[in-house]
């Protein structure tokens, strides 16, 4: 079933500037510590907007903060999504990419990267054209990304091949595999290390990466879990003596699955899908 107004898009302000997503982050660590949380600050509904689109699964965003755009990789449509944060409405639709997951803006480059599943391709689009300007491999089944300016890199998470993904993005080539012993999820690079950080979630590892050498230079064993359900709750987990223990859980909202924060407006977006149209989905 087709409808336009099936996705939509929720940005969610605070009742002061950063508020909301700072109040969320110091109530979760200080529900993790063990002491009493501090007070939430409301959050308030800016707009709904439709995105376009089929009724089908969503999943990473990624901010442009100077060229004011949000682009949202559209998986079940295999499109990634030009979201105008501006003028609050989607600018174009970009297809062909099938299957896409992970979506990362480059401002720096002009350029955005998206992970294509269905291809197992890393997909560069020019943010000028709004058009696709490269192909690279990007592993078994290519997901989150990050990227490390100073060694014009780009790493990427296989995360069924068990890897890390190097690409060069001056030639939009891949130049590196690095083994990573596990089912690979996301990827963030820390601009003060200058190293990038993998999660292995099935080895419950956090593992840093410096992008001169390509080379794991450590492995940290998690016991915190931070868990976004489709169904609406964010929560976090704590892992102690085999015991898994709830801590904290803040409703979101249906199919709250990822966020983008746009550091210009601290507003932070979350891309939805109403109940009705959910409803009429799975009937």
């Amino acid at each position: 079933m087709r409808t336009d107004a099936a996705v939509r898009l929720s940005a969610i302000g605070g009742a002061g500037r950063g508020a909301a997503v700072l109040a969320l982050i110091a109530g979760c660590l200080a529900a993790v510590a063990g002491s009493p949380a501090a007070p939430r600050a409301p959050l308030q509904t800016v707009a709904d907007i439709p995105l376009g689109g089929n009724t089908t699964r969503l999943d990473y965003e990624s901010i442009d903060e100077g060229r004011q755009l949000l682009f949202i990789a559209h998986l079940g449509d295999s499109a990634v999504i030009v979201f105008d944060t501006q003028a609050q409405r989607v600018i174009t639709r970009i297809p062909g990419i099938s299957k896409v997951h992970g979506v990362l803006a480059i401002p720096e480059l002009s350029t955005v990267y998206a992970s294509a599943t269905g291809t197992n391709e890393v997909v560069a689009i020019s943010e000028e054209t709004l058009k696709v300007t490269a192909r690279a491999s990007g592993g078994v089944y290519p997901d989150g990304m990050a990227y490390a300016p100073e060694v014009h890199k780009l790493y990427v998470s296989d995360e069924h091949g068990d890897t890390e993904t190097v690409i060069d993005v001056r030639t939009n080539t891949r130049v590196a595999t690095i083994p990573l012993g596990g089912d690979v999820g996301n990827s963030q690079y820390d601009p003060g290390s200058k190293h990038v950080f993998v999660n292995v979630q099935t080895r419950r590892q956090l593992v840093e990466i410096d992008p001169v050498s390509d080379k794991v230079v450590t492995r940290t064993d998690l016991h915190y879990v931070y868990v976004a359900a489709e169904s609406g709750p964010v929560s976090v987990f704590k892992t102690l003596s085999g015991q898994v223990l709830k801590v904290d859980s803040v409703e979101i909202g249906p199919n709250a699955h990822v966020d983008a924060v746009d550091p210009g407006t601290h507003k932070s977006y979350f891309r939805l899908r109403t109940w009705a149209d959910r409803r009429s989905c799975e009937s």
